[in-house]
């Protein structure tokens, strides 16, 4: 790529950022939303996005490139899409505007082409039918029929604000049917294990409510904490 400052103002195309290795990918593709977001805070997520492909059961996972572009406009879509490699997710801030759509059914065709692993986009989709196919996760604002233009401007691979999700080139996207979530790369591995560590205590909660044997001092021990008469 060219220097930075070439670039006209409102335009970047920066290279593909590595992220987390194979196994790690894989690792958290066992791993659900909720869970990683419990072991992150439980604040942090997408806000306001729904998944347009069917089935419940698909999962998003991979590594994160980046675009920003003008709402409705998907110029700097097209661009990223010649820079993936097979597994990337595409998140798009697209301001979230939802009057018209940044992709449809064509380039749906080329990310199945280019294996890509899902697309999270702040802004609308369109051609519904294929998207709803299996083959190609995808998490969006919103739909129309309305078409986007093609002039610019827009980024790739910066950071970016997805649907009040804060995204980096290279972060670790996973998206589920309860929603998506970003981790960044260089915490991947502490995230995993802290994610295994709550898995394994929900399971333990869970016997105990299956089986009516919850300690009530989990809860009242906290009443009392508040001042209440427990």
């Amino acid at each position: 790529m060219s220097d930075h400052k070439s670039w006209p103002a409102g335009y970047r195309i920066n290279p593909r950022a590595a992220g987390p290795d194979a196994e790690t990918v894989a690792a958290f593709r066992e791993m659900p939303v909720a869970a990683i977001g419990d072991s992150m805070s439980r604040n942090v997520g997408t806000v306001g996005l729904r998944q347009y492909h069917q089935r419940l059961d698909t999962v998003l996972c991979g590594p994160a490139v980046t675009v920003r572009v003008r709402p409705g406009d998907n110029l700097m879509i097209h661009k990223a899409l010649m820079m993936v490699e097979p597994g990337d997710v595409l998140v798009i801030d697209g301001g979230g505007d939802v009057s018209q759509a940044l992709v449809g059914g064509l380039m749906r065709t080329t990310c199945v082409a280019k294996k890509l692993g899902g697309l999270v986009i702040d802004g609308a989709v369109r051609d519904l039918c294929e998207w709803a196919e299996d083959g190609m996760p995808i998490f969006a604002k919103g739909h129309t029929h309305r078409g986007p233009s093609k002039d610019g401007p827009g980024e790739v691979n910066i950071p970016v604000s997805c649907a009040g999700l804060v995204v980096m080139p290279g972060d670790l996207v996973v998206g589920d049917a309860d929603g998506v979530i970003a981790i960044p790369a260089e915490h991947a591995a502490d995230v995993l294990a802290k994610t295994r560590a709550h898995l394994a205590k929900e399971a333990k909660i869970r016997e105990t409510n299956r089986t009516g044997t919850a300690d009530p001092e989990r809860f009242d021990a906290v009443l009392r904490e508040k001042g209440l008469p427990i």
